[in-house]
């Protein structure tokens, strides 16, 4: 997945997860000013950016993105 289809998965209330079900991408409340999209870890609740810093490359491969079923 490219990371507008990500952006706009999640914010349509899909579940994204990145490689497996354990790890779902969330976004920060969504009335926030700005919106932050993490990578979050369901086992120990740990989180990354869904991007670098730059804001634009993927901390993951498009590829092993996906949406849940």
């Amino acid at each position: 997945m490219k990371l507008s289809e990500i952006k706009n998965a999640v914010d349509q209330g899909l579940t994204v997860c990145w490689s497996n079900s354990s790890y779902k991408v969330v976004s920060s409340h969504p009335r926030s000013y700005q919106t932050e999209y993490l990578i979050k870890c369901l086992t120990n609740n740990s989180c990354i950016g869904l991007t670098w810093r730059d804001g634009i490359t993927l901390n993951g491969k498009e590829k092993d993105f996906f949406i849940l079923d």
